[in-house]
């Protein structure tokens, strides 16, 4: 592995600054079918809290994304694959049950974030409880159980909307809690709190980045550089899901963002994580803030407010596909003729 100086981070990662706040400038220029200089104060605070928060919850996809590619050796990883996104949401659904029902009195006692947050965590530990053996984790084994636990989150969320289809209420019915978006109307504690739980975390992972770059190799290479494989994936794995979960509950499912931005930035740095992460964490907040921004911006042309999760959807979905594509080639030449 090669040296990486305090100086070469430091550079790294007041580039990845540099970029996103260049992004982030040119989105408090765009919102509500215009684009051009805020008209007052007011306008300008609601831009800045939408951007801000878009790139918040961008950063931390794309941070995640990098972890889950790395311990699950899957480049089409995604933070979303064991159940975090299913599991914020259907909490979020159950959270608008009537106090006079057990489940619903319960869930009076937290916000709706907070509320979703626990459904993530909950759902992650039993993927967790049930992917691991004598407190082994197994890539494929978490993949297939994530799976599992997705659908069926998913088919208790179908079957609660169809005996109870008055929870979804107004503005897109349930598919507002399938499709995520950028919620300004968000109470400041909450996203303050999901702001430093996710800094710290990411300072973890930044810790465990040249762990993370062997992590691709086979135990026993790992083990004979000095990485405890089964600790590290624990570690990474519970720090990403975390950080996922703090961002699911924020804004719902936000598709793609975790999945883009990690192989934009090996693109541009390589796979070494001391290098991906800071900057993966950059392109995950502009792409983002300006799939926000884009949104906004259309709100005149088809006279509705557009999920960001939609258009990051229509932008991930092909390039989800190119993915499977080149690597479906380049396992096809690597193949004995």
């Amino acid at each position: 592995m090669t040296r990486f100086s305090p100086r070469q981070f430091a550079t790294i990662l007041l580039a990845a600054t540099a970029l996103w706040a260049a992004v982030a400038a040119l989105c408090l220029l765009g919102g509500s079918g215009r684009f051009g200089l805020p008209e007052n104060r007011y306008v300008l605070h609601v831009r800045a809290q939408s951007v801000l928060l878009a790139s918040l919850i961008g950063a931390a996809l794309a941070v995640a994304g990098v972890a889950y590619q790395a311990i699950l050796k899957n480049p089409l990883a995604d933070p979303y694959l064991l159940g975090v996104s299913s599991g914020a949401t259907l909490a979020a659904y159950l959270w608008r049950l009537p106090p006079g029902l057990a489940l619903g009195a319960v869930a009076t006692a937290f916000s709706q974030q907070a509320f979703a947050l626990l459904g993530a965590l909950a759902t992650v530990a039993i993927v967790f409880t049930l992917a691991s053996r004598r407190g082994r984790l197994d890539p494929v084994t978490l993949l297939l159980v994530g799976v599992i636990v997705n659908a069926v989150n998913g088919s208790i969320f179908l079957f609660v909307n169809a005996i109870r289809p008055e929870l979804a209420g107004q503005g897109g019915g349930p598919l507002a809690f399938l499709v995520g978006g950028i919620q300004t109307n968000t109470e400041p504690r909450p996203v303050i709190v999901a702001a430093i739980l996710c800094a710290l975390l990411f300072i973890l992972l930044l810790w465990l980045a040249p762990q993370l770059n062997v992590a691709g190799l086979s135990e026993s290479e790992a083990r004979s550089l000095g990485v405890r494989v089964q600790r590290l994936r624990w570690t990474a794995l519970f720090a990403a899901s975390l950080i996922t979960a703090l961002a699911v509950a924020l804004s719902g499912p936000i598709g793609f963002v975790g999945l883009i931005c990690p192989h934009l930035g090996r693109r541009l740095v390589g796979h070494d994580a001391r290098r991906l992460l800071p900057l993966s964490a950059a392109l995950g907040a502009a792409l983002l803030a300006l799939a926000d921004t884009l949104s906004r911006l259309l709100i005149q042309g088809i006279n509705t407010w557009l999920p960001v999760g939609v258009l990051t959807g229509l932008l991930g979905g092909p390039f989800f596909l190119y993915l499977l594509y080149r690597q479906r080639n380049a396992t096809t030449t690597d193949e004995p003729a």
